[in-house]
């Protein structure tokens, strides 16, 4: 008597736990299913939002990067004495505030993006450095000229950055 007892609890017991299973299962995929449908959703409504802030971002670095240009910024600021440790000071200056006061747009960016970016900027102030430290350079016009000369042969560092600006926009489209 008492087997079939069991056998008859069994009989309710076990249809209803499978049922349950299936419909725990069913309840919990469908749940995450509108739970990646609300994040898309969302995804998709910020996109509006971010995309113009995201191109403000690239279009300011790639500014950055033309006025951290080794060629540009010497050409654009004019050694005012001619001592070459003050001009090459005054010139890092420059670099380090341009920098700094685009700062804010790393948020906006791949980290790629923002090391390149921070690689070009350290490379420039090296290349500025290493010319004041060279023989032949014994004014502020020395170094102007020998860092824009130097720059004859090979790239500024600023254009990988730009290059990789580029290519991350072409992205977002």
């Amino acid at each position: 008597m008492e087997t079939v007892k069991i056998l008859e609890i069994l009989g309710y017991t076990l249809p209803s736990l499978v049922t349950g299973g299936v419909a725990y299962f069913l309840f919990d995929n469908y749940f995450k299913d509108q739970e990646k449908i609300r994040h898309w959703l969302l995804q998709k409504e910020n996109k509006k939002d971010i995309l113009p802030l995201r191109l403000q971002a690239y279009e300011r670095l790639s500014l950055l990067m033309e006025r951290i240009n080794p060629a540009q910024i010497l050409l654009r600021n004019s050694p005012v004495t001619n001592d070459k440790k003050e001009y090459e000071n005054f010139i890092i200056d420059q670099i380090q505030q341009e920098f700094e006061h685009n700062l804010s747009q790393q948020i906006y960016v791949s980290g790629e993006c923002w090391s390149i970016i921070q690689t070009a900027k350290n490379a420039t102030i090296q290349l500025i450095r290493i010319a004041a430290q060279n023989e032949k350079v014994q004014t502020a016009t020395d170094l102007r000229e020998f860092v824009v000369s130097s720059l004859v042969d090979k790239a500024a560092p600023t254009y990988a950055a730009l290059d990789l600006i580029k290519q991350e926009v072409g992205q977002l489209w």
